[in-house]
């Protein structure tokens, strides 16, 4: 038995046996009820129970990307789908992992409970005490003996039964309605009635003038339950937007490092045709050690980028699957088919504005708020006044009883009745403590309205700086499109160039690096693009609206006060649907809608074969490169002939 186990073992044993009714011996209870606590008594954590664990199998890694599950085709609509599915716990996406928020879909339901529990003071209350009592009353008493005196006693059996049914209204009155009944037996003694029986009726209201009086003060407690109840379903409606906009941003920082992966792919690839260039030059007596030194400097560079494009792969799929609520293990690779989208959408400012105002959840939750501060002025307001009541009462009395003759006679129910009229006052002098809370609530709306302008000038900043980022990520993806295109004619120029021994390899080698750079850096402009998107229409808090999602308020059974048994009473969870479909879907991958294509592939390229090394070792020496004389006198050439040198007139044709 371990240490730690050893020394809380008899702490556990007592913390365990209060939950387990029956089963503490008298010693366990003394130990846990009578001793003052001077320590702090935990349990190990080998002695809380076990919770089942999730059957997964080992995560996809560079070195073991295939974990033998199916692959995943997945559209952005399905990842949204998914995702409001298991939004049993909402989740939003941070960096590369996905955290819980702490809204889950049963927030609004109990925050629900509070409306009947405010609404509960209006329910008619009945209180019944009913008992039976026995009282012996010794004393003394003269009697003719010696002692001159004696002991005896009186015993009475007696039974009450006292009820009352009381019903406050929205005004704050009570009416009550109050019935009793007294009947004594007495042993020993001579008494006019015995047994007796005493019993009445009383009917009574009474209505609070100042304190306590009004519609508007008492149903305050109701319409800021029913406010709180509203405010607890926008602020889980705003982390379901967040939960789609980081499905939506986990789905496209995917479709990017995906693009970012195969640009490395074909940067390594041209790397190591480089190589094998270089290998052969120096083999054929072109080039010397330095020359394949740096080559092989550089490939092993990019190879070393390359594994960390991989993985950046495999973090953004674990950190979309977390957001879906998905397995990180059951499932192989996915693949994205929704291509994002390329075309330009501009916004009209004050509509947006509109939009922001009237839709965002924390602004609607700001909103509520100042309702919520008016119903409680009105309840402080109505709290600082005098006690003033006026209270009414008639009751009937009447008795019965057996008197010495044996006969038995009583009263009619209305012989012997009681009124009361009047009115009672209490104030304490000064009423300090609740203007003080008068002054506290007043105060209090007056920093709730500073909250909701600033966050309606917050929000309008974050606005402002979505409607920037949308303009500025579009104009940098048709930057990127232009630097793509002349980087990819550089790295064919450059690369000519070097194949036929004209130009350096560190050109090779800039041209390489910023066509991949411009591929990713196009890629990434693009999907930051898309993101911003759902960005704009979260912080409007249209997002859901525009991808069709709502809410259903799902019910269960429930044997409520007044007996609900088969009926289907309370709310028991609020749950977002499914969305509609809004994403076009492809049958490729999406990275796909990029182009991607190997820019020095596909080209007749000035060798009939790239020089490289065989098997046996030999250097290939294709016969038909062009020499540098000879690509010299084709630039003069055309220069002289005064037209424009085309990189395929230079190095596509022969």
């Amino acid at each position: 038995m371990s240490s730690c186990l050893c020394r809380q073992w008899s702490v556990s044993a007592a913390i365990v046996m209060t939950v387990l009714p029956g089963c503490q011996t008298a010693r366990e209870v003394a130990d846990i009820t009578h001793p003052e606590q001077k320590q702090i008594a935990y349990r190990c954590p080998e002695s809380l129970p076990s919770t089942p664990l999730p059957t997964y199998s080992p995560p996809r890694t560079v070195t073991n990307p295939d974990n033998g599950q199916p692959d995943l085709h997945l559209s952005l609509d399905e990842a949204i789908q998914i995702a409001l599915a298991n939004a049993e716990v909402i989740r939003v996406l941070g960096g590369f992992t996905a955290t819980s928020t702490g809204r889950t879909i049963y927030d609004p339901a109990i925050a629900n409970t509070a409306i009947d529990q405010a609404r509960g003071q209006f329910d008619p209350n009945l209180s019944v005490n009913n008992t039976f009592s026995q009282s012996e009353q010794p004393g003394g008493i003269f009697t003719a003996g010696p002692t001159g005196a004696g002991i005896t006693g009186t015993k009475t059996e007696a039974y009450n039964l006292d009820a009352t049914l009381s019903d406050r209204n929205a005004l704050g009155g009570t009416a009550s309605y109050r019935l009793g009944v007294t009947n004594a037996d007495t042993k020993k003694g001579l008494f006019p009635l015995n047994p007796q029986t005493n019993h009445f009726n009383e009917l009574s209201y009474v209505q609070p003038l100042l304190q306590g009086a009004g519609i508007d003060a008492n149903i305050a407690p109701i319409l800021i339950a029913s406010i709180e109840t509203e405010q607890s379903f926008f602020r889980f409606k705003g982390s379901v937007q967040e939960l789609v906009r980081s499905t939506i941003e986990g789905y496209w920082a995917l479709v990017f490092a995906r693009t970012d992966l195969w640009a490395r792919e074909q940067q390594v690839e041209q790397l190591k045709s480089a190589l094998e260039r270089e290998l052969a030059r120096k083999a054929r007596g072109l080039s010397d050690l330095a020359d394949v030194s740096q080559t092989r400097v550089a490939y092993t560079n990019f190879k070393a980028n390359l594994i960390s494009a991989r993985a950046n792969v495999l973090q953004r799929e674990a950190a979309l699957l977390n957001v879906m609520g998905l397995s990180p293990t059951d499932i192989g690779e996915v693949i994205p088919i929704t291509p994002p989208h390329k075309g330009r959408i501009d916004f009209d400012w004050y509509q947006l504005v509109s939009l922001t105002e009237r839709y965002r959840p924390d602004i609607i939750e700001l909103k509520l708020i100042m309702e919520a501060d008016a119903q409680r002025v009105i309840s402080a307001q109505n709290l600082a006044q005098p006690q003033l009541d006026a209270v009414a009462s008639y009751r009937w009395d009447g008795l019965r009883g057996k008197t010495p003759s044996g006969a038995n006679i009583g009263t009619n129910g209305d012989d012997f009745t009681d009124w009361t009229l009047g009115v009672n006052f209490s104030v304490p002098l000064g009423l300090r403590q609740s203007r003080a809370a008068v002054r506290q609530q007043e105060l209090l709306v007056i920093r709730d309205r500073a909250n909701l302008e600033q966050g309606l000038h917050s929000a309008t900043h974050r606005i402002a700086l979505s409607v920037r980022n949308l303009e500025q990520f579009h104009e940098q993806y048709k930057a990127f499109l232009e630097t793509r295109d002349a980087a990819e004619d550089n790295l064919q120029v450059q690369d000519a160039a070097f194949e036929n021994g004209i130009t350096i390899f560190l050109n090779v080698l800039q041209a390489i690096t910023d066509w991949g750079n411009s591929v990713s850096a196009e890629a990434q402009a693009l999907a930051q693009y898309n993101t911003e998107l759902a960005t704009m229409e979260a912080e409007t808090g249209t997002i859901l609206e525009a991808h069709g999602v709502r809410f259903v308020e799902e019910r269960f059974s429930f044997v409520g006060p007044l007996g609900c048994f088969d009926q289907e009473c309370y709310p028991s969870a609020i749950s977002p649907t499914g969305n509609d479909p809004r994403y076009p879907v492809s049958d490729e991958p999406a990275e796909e809608a990029f182009d991607l294509k190997n820019p020095v592939e596909g080209r007749t390229k000035p060798s009939t074969k790239p020089n490289s090394i065989d098997d046996d070792g030999s250097v290939n020496d294709p016969d038909d490169s062009l020499t540098p004389d000879e690509l010299r006198d084709l630039l003069n050439d055309n220069e002289a002939g005064g037209r424009d040198v085309s990189i395929h007139d230079l190095f596509f044709a022969r």
